[in-house]
């Protein structure tokens, strides 16, 4: 058995005493080694007397299971090792031991401080009276290791509490801040998913919004196309019965044409057998005086005889050659002949209008104060139409003032077109509530200008002796016996197309236009048809244009535009200068208006001074 290695924890030299025991000492050389210790500290001695033992200690030997003594052990635990807890520093002290040669004392009996039993049966060793102080200082030294150990665990164990504390508090605290976040986060995910639900119970909302609409626009599509549909199908009945009820009248008409030649024939007839009864009394009157000739023995010369001149007037009225000078349309004829009938007989009984003069100033003062202003016409339109109704002159006489008085201040002097706008406006008014006024207007105007019929009358050399007599046909006036001239004719015709042309675009909110859009389709229509391209009917087209082309456009759209590419195409190429250059020059002027109308399409711009003021300006009296 190998003896026991002593490692000590302290310094190896101690007051001069080197501790380094030998691993193969006997127990022999054990006891003089302690003893020599002994007595030199009890030479120099640092520690008190108390200290030393007079009593030795009993050491006895263990024995084996033989019986014999058996040699002891001695461990020495290692210090190094920490002593965080009781389970680790036994393990500690098992794991240092070190292991040395084993010291065998057969005559010794050592056995351990517990046993009671073999304390008394033992070997009695006097160690401490020869190693004493050695033993002391030893076991002061152990001593004093094991306190300063135990402060040691003591401290590290309080110290490990203190942390094990602040640990706890720490983890108490972040267990906190943990809890607090995850409420923090919690809240913060309730409120995005409420916010999350928000939008899209907010995109919902706004997609069946939308859906509702656009079903609600599909409906309105819908009920639009059907409302349009049933008014094509209104428009289509309206035309097909309007096409009947043309159709009828031009049966009706048809059947008066045949029956006016047939009258006409008759007539004829009825003259001719009229000049052969009268040739044939003359024939027999002729014999009957040959015949008393004859009875008196008087040679009488026989001569031919010819018809009677009553029978050569009539044929010259069926020849004459000025019926196929006048260039219209039958139904312009026809309602140019019926206006001038009216006209006739409303003058006709008109004998005194000298005795009216009065009366007829006051209507001229009211048309020559009309302004376009929506006050100044309504009021204009009061105060005429109760000085035609009005009890100091009979109606008929005022009617055919009024109409004479539109007519003479038209070209008086010069007018602007928001003047004759406004002038027109009055009219319509006036006429609403007075019909037979429109007509007696309308005729007037027949009867001053042809073109407004519209008439166009050719020269012919048989048809009028002379130019004079032509000019006189077609509106020219005569002042002092002398003939107007081209220009001045020109300027009125432009004036006189200007006003038709403003009575008939004249549209009054609750008051019906007598002569109006209708009219002037038809009046356009006759003119392209009827009517040859020259330097009147220019000018007479291009001023009904300039103030009825909006309001034909705006009404017929695109079968206004036809007709305007009917002028640019077949009127206005047709329209060519010659004879003076004063004529050439208006000539020119008149194709410029034209073609800008055209190429500009001015036709789809309201014209200036259409629309009405709010107010009265110095400038919108005439």
């Amino acid at each position: 058995m190998g003896a026991i290695k002593l490692e000590l924890r302290s310094s190896q030299n101690v007051n001069g005493i080197a501790a380094d025991p030998q691993p193969d000492w006997s127990f022999d050389n054990l006891l003089l080694e302690l003893e020599s210790i002994d007595n030199k500290l009890n030479v120099t001695s640092n520690f008190p007397s108390a200290f030393t033992k007079k009593q030795p200690r009993e050491i006895r030997a263990p024995k084996n299971k033989y019986g014999s003594a058996r040699g002891f052990a001695m461990h020495v635990p290692d210090y190094e090792s920490d002593y965080s807890d009781g389970d680790s520093n036994e393990e500690a002290d098992n794991s240092s031991m070190v292991s040395g040669r084993r010291f065998v004392c057969d005559e010794l009996d050592i056995s351990s401080d517990d046993s009671e039993s073999e304390t008394s049966l033992g070997v009695q060793c006097h160690l401490m009276d020869k190693v004493g102080l050695a033993e002391g200082a030893l076991h002061e030294l152990t001593h004093e290791l094991q306190l300063s150990v135990t402060e040691e665990v003591r401290s590290k164990i309080l110290s490990l509490e203190t942390e094990l504390v602040n640990e706890n508090d720490r983890f108490a605290s972040l267990t906190t801040k943990v809890d607090k976040h995850r409420e923090l986060q919690q809240e913060r995910e309730r409120k995005i998913d409420l916010q999350y639900r928000r939008t899209i119970a907010e995109a919902l909302d706004n997609h069946l919004t939308a859906v509702q609409r656009d079903h609600e626009h599909i409906s309105q599509l819908e009920e639009r196309k059907i409302r349009d549909d049933a008014a094509r199908e209104d428009a289509k009945r309206k035309e097909k019965a309007l096409q009947e009820e043309k159709i009828r009248q031009e049966r009706i008409k048809a059947e008066e044409e045949a029956r006016l030649k047939a009258e006409k024939a008759d007539r004829a007839k009825a003259a001719a057998v009229e000049a052969e009864k009268k040739a044939a009394a003359a024939e027999e009157a002729a014999s009957r005086l040959a015949n008393e000739a004859a009875h008196n023995a008087v040679a009488v010369p026989k001569e031919p005889l010819g018809p009677s001149s009553s029978a050569v007037d009539v044929n010259k009225e069926l020849q004459s050659p000025a019926r196929n000078l006048i260039r219209a349309s039958e139904n312009a004829l026809e309602l140019e002949k019926r206006r001038r009938q009216i006209y006739e007989e409303l003058s006709a009984k008109n004998n005194a209008l000298q005795d009216y003069h009065r009366h007829g100033l006051n209507i001229g003062r009211q048309i020559k104060t009309i302004s376009a202003t929506v006050e100044n016409i309504r009021t204009k339109a009061e105060e005429l139409v109760s000085l035609i109704n009005g009890p100091g002159c009979p109606q008929p006489v005022s009617i055919q003032l009024f109409a004479e008085k539109i007519i003479s201040n038209c070209c008086t002097n010069e007018k602007t077109s928001n003047a004759l706008f406004a002038t027109s406006r009055v009219i319509v008014l006036v006429t609403s509530q007075i019909p037979l006024a429109m007509d007696i207007l309308i005729a007037k105007l027949n009867r001053v200008c042809i073109y407004t019929v519209p008439k166009h009358i050719s020269y012919s050399a048989e048809a009028f002796k002379t130019k004079d007599a032509y000019f006189k046909a077609i509106g020219y006036e005569e002042n002092d016996g002398k003939i107007e001239s081209t220009d001045e004719y020109v300027e009125k015709l432009s004036c006189y197309m200007k006003l038709y042309g403003a009575i008939v675009q004249a549209e009054v909110g609750g008051f019906q236009n007598m002569h109006g859009l209708a009219e002037g389709w038809a009046w356009l229509a006759r003119f392209l048809n009827n009517l040859p391209a020259n330097l009147f009917t220019a000018v007479a087209l291009n001023s009904f244009l300039e103030m009825a082309g909006f309001a034909l456009y705006r009404r017929y759209k695109n079968q206004f535009e036809k007709l305007m590419n009917i002028i640019a195409r077949d009127f206005f190429v047709a329209l060519k200068e010659g004879g003076s250059d004063s004529r050439n020059a208006k000539m020119s002027m008149v194709k410029t208006s034209i073609r800008n109308y055209i190429e500009s399409r001015k036709f789809q711009k309201e014209p200036e001074g259409l629309r009405l003021r709010d107010y009265l300006e110095s400038s919108g009296c005439y």
